[in-house]
């Protein structure tokens, strides 16, 4: 009882689902920890699919007063847009939002012309390199999947953890909350 009352505390899961692991890990609590994240992953994967038609409409005002974000961020029910982890998720989105700077939600919400900017150059880029055709369009192909991940929210380092994407925060609360969250939309504004 004492290994699932630590176990619980380490990672916030049920008794049952503790229990369970802590049985198939032969009561080693390290190993019931990483059983624990794969079924979480597994559960966050489950509900990908489901509708997200709730949520809420988060605001951020940087403290000099010439920065704002608005994000939409949607849920499954109305009950958990009122939960205090679901607002601190939108809030923390809208921060980052703010920080960071994207400009779409996912990597292909990016702007097609903007894309095609961005291979040009690396075309360009990768001419002047004086390598193989193979080589120079494998060095187009990584330069368009970084520009991707820099500029795409989801795909973005979390400004208060970098070790974490904004997706990770996401699936974190997904799997804490056991509803399927999105970003819908979000607006960054600068004076």
């Amino acid at each position: 009882m004492e290994l699932i009352k630590d176990l619980r505390a380490r990672t916030g899961c049920g008794v049952l689902d503790c229990k369970e692991a802590l049985q198939e890990a032969g009561d080693n609590i390290e190993k019931a920890i990483v059983i624990l994240r794969k079924k979480g992953k597994a559960q966050v994967a489950k509900k990908t699919g489901r509708d997200t038609r709730e949520g809420v409409v988060v605001s951020y005002i940087h403290s000099n007063n010439k920065l704002g974000v608005i994000v939409t961020v949607l849920c499954e029910t109305d009950f958990v847009a009122h939960n205090a982890k679901f607002q601190a998720l939108a809030h923390n989105i809208a921060m980052h939002i703010a920080a960071a700077d994207p400009l779409a939600v996912g990597p292909d919400d990016i702007d097609e012309k903007l894309l095609n900017a961005e291979q040009q150059l690396a075309q360009e880029q990768a001419a002047e390199s004086g390598k193989s055709a193979d080589i120079q369009a494998k060095m187009v192909a990584g330069k368009l999947n970084k520009f991707k991940a820099e500029r795409a929210l989801l795909k973005q380092p979390f400004v208060k953890d970098p070790t974490k994407t904004i997706e990770d925060l996401i699936n974190e609360t997904v799997q804490e909350i056991g509803e399927n969250i999105t970003v819908s939309e979000f607006t960054r504004h600068i004076i």
